[in-house]
């Protein structure tokens, strides 16, 4: 365990500070992401070190296209999400640690346990220039992620953030100086949906991503095509237009959703979606727009 960066104290309640549910945690209870605990008015990151996935990765698996391309980077991961999504292809790591009797058998135990010098020798014994922080959410394992950036930094590596962009300004203002690149998944382009499937609002995200291409950290976004979620011209033709508004060089990386977690019944994305995606991308202006999963 290792105490949490941002929260304060309400009582005997704590406001956690690092996503932007801002959760409000009782007493030797948990945060949404089930991973940060409020012990004794001191909030907790449970999975500090206990990584549940390390692999090497092409960077364009992020999927990064315009980042280092060519390159392999070290990808890692701890338990937990902030979000709940129902097609979630990684969803035995993600929401283990929210529910049912194990789960403080999974946040306590699971994984190997790792410093992040380990991360870091292990991306550099492997001529890897780039971690990647990526698989479950990043901002839910801050702490963590935050040290082994500041090393990764220090010994000349990159570092990536594969995210939902549900983080909040503070979290973002403690990585931005050790942030190189991120994807942000961008579910959709409609409130309700965010809120029904995501468990998330969507504002955050948009501001999120207006802030990073602010402050210069390279930026590309993903959307996973849903059938019956995300998939109308409408959501489509908005996204293009919000990410053109913000620059037209911003890479749209449009994925093939397949059946997977809580949506097995649900088909998958038609070719001609994805195409139908890609033209109003290029209608907007987007100069790189990029199909995945087919």
């Amino acid at each position: 365990m290792k105490e949490c960066y941002l929260y304060k104290k309400s009582g005997d309640y704590i406001e956690c500070q690092t996503c932007n549910h801002r959760c409000r945690i009782a007493p030797y209870k948990r945060g949404l992401c089930g991973v940060r605990e409020n012990q004794r008015g001191k909030l907790y990151l449970l999975v500090y070190g206990r990584v549940i996935a390390e692999h090497i990765d092409p960077i364009e698996k992020k999927p990064l296209y315009h980042f280092m391309p060519g390159t392999f980077s070290l990808s890692v991961a701890t338990v937990g999400c902030n979000m709940r999504c129902p097609w979630c292809q990684n969803y035995d790591i993600s929401q283990c640690s929210k529910e049912g009797p194990d789960r403080n058998e999974i946040t306590n135990k699971i994984g190997v346990e790792m410093t992040p010098e380990q991360i870091v020798n292990d991306a550099l014994k492997n001529k890897c220039p780039s971690i990647s922080y990526t698989y479950t959410e990043p901002t839910i394992f801050l702490e963590f992620a935050l040290d082994t950036m500041k090393l990764s930094h220090q010994k000349g590596l990159k570092n990536v953030w594969v995210s939902n962009g549900y983080m909040t300004k503070e979290t973002l203002d403690l990585i931005t100086p050790y942030l190189d690149a991120v994807n942000i998944d961008l579910k959709g382009f409609d409130e309700n949906n965010y809120l029904k499937y995501s468990g998330a609002k969507l504002q955050p995200v948009l501001e999120n991503i207006r802030e990073i291409f602010k402050r210069k950290i390279h930026l590309e976004v993903t959307t996973l095509i849903i059938p019956g979620v995300n998939d109308d011209q409408k959501q489509l033709s908005e996204i293009a237009k919000f990410l053109a508004g913000i620059s037209k060089n911003i890479p749209w990386h449009i994925s093939r959703f397949f059946p997977a977690y809580k949506m097995t019944d649900t088909p998958i994305t038609p070719i001609e979606t994805l195409k139908l995606a890609e033209s109003l991308g290029k209608k907007s202006g987007l100069k790189w727009v990029h199909l995945g999963n087919i």
